[in-house]
């Protein structure tokens, strides 16, 4: 007994009691506290850490027009290390540069010693018209503009043909180092521009006072918080869609246009149109003479178009599945409601006819047939080729966009604008500068112009999801976009196509919309237009100068590339547009009384949402 007792006195003397660990003497909650408040601790740090970096990524991209310098610099790096290891392109790259200066000394010779008319040595792209004027032909401006073009040429052989580097990294370097020449050409100095020299001579140098005075006013505008001077004598509902209609829906997200009817009898299907979301839908009813809304009307179509909002900080959480919902599927809804049509034409423009197919896919998959058809115009489905603009899509450059809109809570449109621009630097950024600044001219406004000058912006979860799901990863064509619950399959559409590309389209090349053929299991009528993304679409019979290609492939057929196609297409002067309503009218049923509005208007088109700043 007194050994026991002994026992327990030396195990509960302070002294001798045996070593335990400092964790041991802690009641278990303080230890869930201490860790809970460490976990606090460490989500706080992260979340104040990872704000710091957006912040700077965000304050770099206003300076670099979105770009991300990490992926300028990861293509740099890839194409330099490869070019540094290929002696072998290297030496043919040196024998270029020495044919080049041969062929360039014998045309100077010929030129300026002999005086004889030798034939250019370089003629520029075909999309190039800085050096189409006369003057451009006479000493010295045309050894400029050889020289220029000659360097041109050698550059891109330059940053071309490396094997090795990755074809998006040599796209990205071809581009770059394009920009860069473009900067440099004589066409943009007043000394090497033989038309700025006789310019200054008929004036007596007042175009560089008038150029000076633009320049201020741009400036101005720069400052102001807008991109570009917008033409001035264009007003939305004045002379900019001004087709009569009523708001015959408002949501959080979209105003629904339904059109005055201008026949006494139409066609029961009725077409309802999905404009992209980064534009003012009235594109397609700018004036009354090229209205797309106003033709189709007048050939007996009872009209909807949707009218996006534009979004701001507060609407930064909206995503796509609500630009499906609030958007496509409750138009959908509304125009059933008003017509009591079975059936409906719907039909997309751009990002609005990526939405129509994803909405069209989930139709199909859930047995929904109130579709009667689907028309694309300059849409895209594939993104594997989605031209120039893949420039600024991958992992970093998307992340790099995120972060620009997580601060502002959207995607501004002179940010936008800014890449669009770099595309066709040539056309939108360095002729301007030569006609406005040097020249001292403006140019002639227009109602497109207007249009272009109105752009929205872009909320930063959809535009998030849109550029990763749909640009970067290419879900939808591969069968692996959710909508809902379930995934969605193009090739479940089988009901007619009607798909219009357009010849020079930097958005959506022709190319890559031409992959429809691929992807719906439906006959498909491929029309591809004279022109660009806008002015390809908003292409009026009268206007000068268009024509258009097309063919249809029965679902049955086998497969044609583009340039099968292009040698099988039938080709037709004037415009699409009678083509399409054509077709639209082939799959209608027998005309009857135009539909009465059901239910009270919200407001006189070109409703409120249009007019937002």
């Amino acid at each position: 007994m007194a050994k026991s007792t002994s026992a327990v006195v030396r195990l509960n003397h302070p002294e001798r009691r045996p070593a335990r660990s400092p964790l041991s003497i802690v009641p278990a909650c303080e230890l869930d506290r201490q860790d809970s408040e460490s976990r606090k601790h460490l989500g706080d740090t992260s979340m104040l850490s990872e704000a710091v970096d957006r912040t700077l990524h965000a304050m770099i991209a206003r300076a670099t027009l979105g770009l991300s310098p990490a992926a300028m610099f990861e293509a740099w790096s890839d194409w330099a290390v490869h070019f540094a290891t290929s002696p072998g392109k290297q030496f043919r790259i040196g024998e270029k540069a020495v044919r080049k200066i041969a062929r360039f000394q014998r045309y100077a010779l010929m030129r300026a010693w002999l005086q004889s008319q030798e034939e250019r040595c370089i003629e520029p792209l075909s999309q190039d018209r800085r050096f189409d004027g006369d003057g451009w032909k006479s000493p010295p401006y045309d050894l400029l503009h050889q020289a220029f073009l000659l360097q041109q040429q050698w550059w891109w052989n330059v940053t071309t043909g490396v094997r090795g580097v990755t074809p998006q990294h040599e796209r990205v370097m071809s581009f770059a180092a394009r920009q860069i020449l473009d900067m440099c050409s004589p066409a943009n100095f007043p000394a090497t521009n033989p038309d700025v020299v006789k310019r200054v001579w008929e004036t007596a140098g007042l175009n560089f006072f008038r150029g000076a005075w633009n320049w201020f006013e741009d400036a101005q505008h720069l400052l102001a918080g807008t991109t570009a001077r917008k033409p001035e004598g264009f007003e939305v509902g004045r002379n900019l869609a001004t087709t009569p209609g009523k708001v015959v829906l408002r949501n959080r997200l979209i105003e629904l246009i339904q059109y005055e009817p201008t026949t006494e009898t139409v066609y029961p299907e009725p077409v309802l149109i999905t404009p992209a979301w980064i534009m003012k839908y009235y594109i397609l009813d700018l004036g009354p003479d090229n209205s797309l809304v106003r033709y189709l009307l007048d050939q007996g179509f009872t009209v909807f178009i949707i009218s996006w909002v534009n979004p701001t900080r507060n609407d930064r959480d909206l995503g796509m599945s609500d630009y499906l919902e609030l958007g496509q599927m409750a138009a959908l809804d509304r125009v059933q409601a008003i017509t009591g049509a079975q059936r409906v034409h719907a039909c997309g423009y751009c990002l609005g006819g990526t939405l129509l197919t994803i909405a069209a896919a989930a139709m199909a998959r859930d047995g929904d047939e109130r579709l009667a058809s689907v028309t694309l115009l300059a849409a895209q489905v594939d993104f594997t080729e989605p031209g120039e603009l893949m420039l600024f899509i991958n992992e970093s450059q998307v992340t790099f966009l995120e972060d620009m809109m997580w601060e502002q809570g959207y995607l501004d449109s002179g940010q936008m604008a800014g890449a669009f621009q770099l595309l066709r630097s040539n056309d939108l950024i360095w002729s301007r500068v030569v006609r406005d600044y040097l020249m001292g001219e403006r140019s002639e406004q227009t109602d497109l112009m207007a249009w272009n000058a109105d752009a929205t912006r872009m909320p930063y979860r959809m535009h998030s999801e849109y550029l990763r799901q749909l640009f970067l990863e290419n879900r939808l064509a591969t069968g692996r976009y959710e909508v809902g619950d379930a995934m969605v399959a193009v090739s479940d559409i089988r009901i007619p196509v009607f798909a219009v590309g357009t010849e020079t389209d930097h958005v959506a090349p022709w190319r890559s919309v031409h992959k429809v053929h691929l992807l719906f299991d439906a006959d498909v009528t491929f029309v591809l237009t004279s022109g660009g993304h806008n002015a390809g679409i908003v292409s009026e019979p009268g206007h000068p100068r268009r024509r258009f290609r097309s063919l249809t492939t029965s679902r049955d057929l086998p497969y044609q590339d583009p340039d099968d196609w292009l040698q099988d297409a039938e080709l037709h002067d004037g415009s699409w547009w009678p083509a399409w309503t054509g077709w639209l009218a082939g799959l209608s049923g027998p005309r009857t009384d135009p539909p009465k509005s059901t239910g009270p208007d919200v407001a006189d088109a070109p409703g409120a949402y249009v007019l937002q700043p």
